[in-house]
């Protein structure tokens, strides 16, 4: 199991800053992450299944782009969403 730290946005469906997830690929964790947090994936995927311009992903660190990266279970992924406003 992966740690993934989550946004304060996201964290009403979480309720906990970081939670465990498994998958071997990005698309496979966020699947596991809305089964166990229904309607996460929906705020963080469109309906193309890409990344929601506001949403960020970082594995280790470094900004993942690409939602087929594999995974290994010592990674640390990291979401973070953009803040907007006037």
């Amino acid at each position: 199991m992966m740690k993934v730290l989550i946004p304060s946005a996201l964290r009403s469906y979480t309720k906990e800053r970081e939670v465990e997830a498994s998958g071997a690929t990005l698309t496979e964790l966020v699947a596991n992450l809305d089964r166990r947090y229904p309607g996460v994936r929906f705020r963080m995927i469109d309906e193309q299944d890409r990344m929601r311009p506001h949403i960020r992903f970082f594995v280790n660190g470094e900004q993942v782009f690409d939602l087929a990266r594999p995974l290994r279970p010592s990674d640390a992924v990291h979401i973070v969403q953009a803040l907007s406003g006037g």
